[in-house]
């Protein structure tokens, strides 16, 4: 075969291709993707909220709470609903808060107190306790630097002068000992929580919450001898029942001589 023939063919192969291409028409497009679905609108039902953050001991007023649309599937059987109760906005109004709430926090029915026309101390006081207050240092001396805070559990501790004792040994004898033990602190001065992150509380009392045999028992304590308040950790805490009225343990004796102070054990 020849180099002319040969070119021929090339050429008449080349052209049929061009043809057959021409009359099959272009490549058919990709098939247009599918739309996304329209996001379906989650089912809401009105809430009763905090409308700004609410600190204990707040009376509510209407301005501290607000309607707001809540997911039902996030709802919870404590929240308080509009569609069940449209009026609970109005009926919360004037109740005490219990537990501090954060700024669109849903508003519980647990965590309010319905004072009827009582102050929030005797509102949150369970049935059967009592509310004491006692004479502390301002500065902190007895009351364990003044960390002591609302809600913190402490033994109750009495510093006396022992007559007897002083008697027969002609100086100053002072006795210690606990009184009460795992007693819960109400408030520190007028302060009934910890406020803007504050660690120290001070005051000049400190308001106990106490059964009415340790009430006696504080108030005669008081007035022989000065109280001190130690702080217990939280893991013992709920060791010994703050209902149960504690037997006095007496430290040794602390007996004062021309001024200076030598223990002795108690006899």
């Amino acid at each position: 075969m020849n180099s002319s023939r040969a070119l021929l063919i090339g050429v008449a192969a080349v052209t049929g291709l061009a043809a057959f291409y021409m009359m099959s028409g272009s490549p058919p497009l990709p098939p247009p993707a599918p739309m996304p679905a329209a996001p379906v609108a989650a089912e809401t039902a009105e809430v009763l909220v905090a409308a700004a953050d609410l600190p204990m001991g707040q009376i509510l007023k209407p301005a501290d709470l607000r309607w707001q649309a809540w997911p039902k599937t996030a709802l919870n059987d404590g929240f308080v609903q509009r569609e069940q109760n449209p009026k609970a906005l109005d009926e919360t109004v004037g109740s005490f808060v219990r537990n501090p709430f954060l700024g669109g926090e849903p508003i519980r029915r647990e965590k309010l107190i319905k004072a009827n026309g009582s102050g929030f101390l005797s509102a949150i006081l369970p049935s059967g306790m009592r509310a004491v207050a006692i004479s502390i240092d301002s500065r902190g001396s007895n009351t364990a630097g003044g960390f002591i805070l609302p809600n913190d559990r402490v033994d109750v501790l009495r510093t006396a002068r022992d007559e007897e004792a002083s008697r027969a040994t002609s100086a100053e004898v002072q006795t210690a000992g606990t009184i009460l033990q795992n007693v819960r602190v109400l408030a520190v001065g007028q302060t009934i929580q910890e406020r803007n992150g504050e660690r120290v509380v001070t005051g000049d009392t400190a308001t106990l919450e106490l059964t009415p045999a340790q009430a006696e028992q504080i108030t005669l304590a008081q007035k022989t001898g000065q109280l001190s308040l130690a702080l217990r950790s939280l893991s013992d805490a709920s060791q010994a029942p703050p209902e149960s009225p504690e037997t006095p343990r007496e430290a040794g004796l602390t007996v004062v001589r021309y001024g200076v102070s030598n223990q002795a054990p108690r006899r």
